[in-house]
């Protein structure tokens, strides 16, 4: 008897779920677009930022959670070290969730669709945050006394400016998107394969969020409302019954699809196990062993 299988395989990928490439190629860059434009939006809000930026510092101690600075503290022991964040947190959010999603695309189709639902709501819902809720990072909170890593060693993705910055608003500090995406490039892979390793995908979000609060562009509790929020959009969009993890059918009637010219065993119908004309007859019709055996033995 065989074991049912608990686990996905690494069969080839069911092509009727994957949707049309370039589809998806303007969705997914429409999406992006339309992002960056609403964060771009809710530039300006300087005053109000660093109000909600002294809301959450004080928010924090209150339930005493760990001060961002100790984090950081280790970062700065060693210069290649936090030259080695700084690059992690510019170079690594972006290219890895668009690789992520590639990936899946062409390997786990199903797991594709839902992952690609997952990060736009999850996207959607952060960017009506940093509309309603513009918050300064902890580098610019004077109260926090951090470093402003990526512009005192480099490299940065930010203007030295930040009312001015035009290229990314540095007010979107809640939630932390660094943290949202790691943590579903991590979930998503992990769901999508079966490697007895694939739990060391959990190390990406894990280095996510040292680099980000190492550094001071994220608060504790910017990472744990994102973490929130994706519970949220992965019970919403849940994997579809094609791609979840199906156990093996034991074989019995049936099994062979139609049944036409299906093997019969010999005791089941008294004779060779192929039936003339290739019918099987009915229970009624099947010989019955008289009941008498050779030398009288049953």
């Amino acid at each position: 008897m065989r074991l049912a299988r608990t686990e996905p395989t690494d069969q080839e990928p069911d092509i009727r779920a994957r949707p049309p490439l370039v589809r998806e190629f303007l969705l997914v860059a429409g999406l992006f677009l339309a992002y960056k434009f609403g964060r771009q939006a809710a530039n300006g809000h300087v005053e109000e930022a660093f109000r909600n930026a002294g809301s959450v510092w004080d928010l924090e101690r209150a339930l005493h959670l760990p001060g961002e600075g100790a984090v950081q503290g280790l970062l700065l022991h060693s210069q290649p070290l936090i030259h080695a964040a700084n690059t992690y947190y510019a170079a690594v959010h972006f290219p890895a969730t668009a690789l992520f999603l590639v990936w899946l695309y062409w390997r786990r189709p199903a797991h594709y669709v839902r992952s690609r639902r997952v990060l736009a709501a999850l996207t959607g819902a952060a960017l009506v945050l940093h509309l309603l809720f513009p918050l300064a990072p902890p580098r610019m909170l004077p109260a926090a006394g951090l470093v402003d890593t990526g512009q005192v060693y480099g490299p940065t993705v930010y203007g030295q400016t930040p009312a001015t910055d035009t290229m990314a608003n540095q007010f979107a500090a809640m939630p932390s998107l660094h943290v949202g995406w790691a943590v579903m490039v991590a979930l998503g892979l992990i769901a999508a394969t079966r490697s007895r390793w694939r739990w060391l995908w959990l190390l990406h979000p894990a280095i996510t969020l040292l680099v980000v609060v190492g550094t001071a562009n994220h608060y504790w509790l910017d990472a744990i409302v994102v973490v929130a929020l994706l519970a949220v959009a992965l019970a919403a969009f849940r994997l579809p019954v094609s791609a979840r993890t199906v156990p093996a059918r034991l074989r019995g009637p049936g099994a062979w699809g139609s049944g036409e010219g299906a093997p019969v065993p010999a005791y089941a119908g008294g004779g060779s196990g192929t039936y003339e004309g290739g019918v099987r007859p009915a229970i009624s019709e099947a010989p019955v062993a008289s009941g008498t055996y050779a030398g009288g033995a049953r």
